[in-house]
């Protein structure tokens, strides 16, 4: 598929200043650029928020060259990350304008240790040529002997950044759509960012889908929050699975955090105090998971499917 067809490629900033993220954030790479030097980084923070893009935006800014692996995809095999970091590390690049070369892994926490720790000796064994910049969205799941040669940065918002945040998005995807010539209504966009904020990444991807259609309209908004939960929670009760199945099938197209926070809410109503903690431990930890999961429907249907066996409804 063309990069030119996907929007979140197309439109992906090439410069740290055109990235949408906290002052303070952009601040510390724009001195990398002045620097013309990067140290070695991680980068952590939640999915869809910036954190792969600014680290393409300073490789070319600086004229870097770099190599991207994906640690959910070929960089979770040892002999894959190994041999494709050594290939890179060890050949001259005649374009490079720093005298350091950039290796991104991409979600390097859903590596094995054992790659984590191929990571570590890389760092050291290829200092003299190479920069590693890391991104995760949970910084526990990294060894600790990689962890401390790193620089880590985290791309957590703090309170009061997020309305200019999502104010620049919204003017953002204005010209996106402009460009794309999509008819749209600004209090939709509006709701779009708010319902998926912070992941950038997945706002683009929804409103092209959406765009499909023509325009991006009322229309398009059957919220998640306006959905009747009562059948769900009556079939849970009744351990019913075709049921929850078919529950689950339906309203995949809504936002899975927005759902997986009303089953949260909705089941206090339903089950026996003693299983409420249970309950919580369950979701939280399908959450978690959705971040990294390829099947959203089956990680959805599994926790309901774990929460329907484990606990006592009332």
């Amino acid at each position: 598929m063309s990069k030119d067809f996907l929007w979140v490629e197309k439109y992906r900033p090439s410069t740290v200043k055109d990235c949408i993220l906290p002052d303070s954030i952009k601040n510390v790479f724009q001195g990398f650029v002045e620097q013309r030097e990067i140290p070695n980084l991680l980068l952590s923070g939640s999915a869809g928020v910036g954190k792969t893009t600014i680290a393409k935006a300073l490789c070319d800014e600086i004229g870097a060259s770099y190599i991207l692996i994906n640690g959910s995809d070929e960089g979770r095999f040892l002999d894959t990350a190994r041999n494709k970091i050594r290939q890179f590390a060890t050949t001259v690049s005649l374009t490079s304008g720093t005298s350091h070369k950039v290796v991104i892994i991409d979600e390097a926490d859903n590596t094995t240790n054992d790659v984590q720790l191929c990571l570590r000796s890389a760092i050291e064994e290829y200092h003299n040529n190479c920069r590693f910049i890391l991104t995760c969205n949970f910084v526990n799941k990294i060894i600790e002997p990689l962890h401390s040669r790193c620089t880590v940065i985290d791309f957590r918002v703090k309170n009061g950044q997020s309305v200019p945040l999502q104010g620049q998005f919204f003017d953002r995807l204005r010209t996106i759509l402009k460009t794309e010539d999509v008819k749209f209504e600004d209090k939709v966009l509006a709701k779009l960012i708010t319902r998926y904020y912070p992941d950038w990444r997945r706002l683009i991807n929804e409103c092209q889908r959406y765009s499909a259609s023509g325009a991006i309209d009322a229309a398009i908004l059957a919220d998640v929050a306006d959905i009747n939960f009562d059948s769900l929670l009556s079939a849970l009760k009744r351990k019913d699975f075709k049921t929850v199945k078919g529950w689950v099938v339906q309203h995949m197209d809504s936002d899975p955090t927005t759902i997986f926070r009303k089953i949260y809410d909705s089941t206090y109503t339903v089950l026996k105090p003693a299983s409420i903690p249970e309950a919580v431990l369950i979701i939280a930890r399908y959450m978690k998971d959705a971040t990294i999961v390829a099947d959203h429907e089956i990680n959805l249907l599994a926790c309901l499917t774990e929460i329907m066996m484990s606990c006592e409804f009332k």
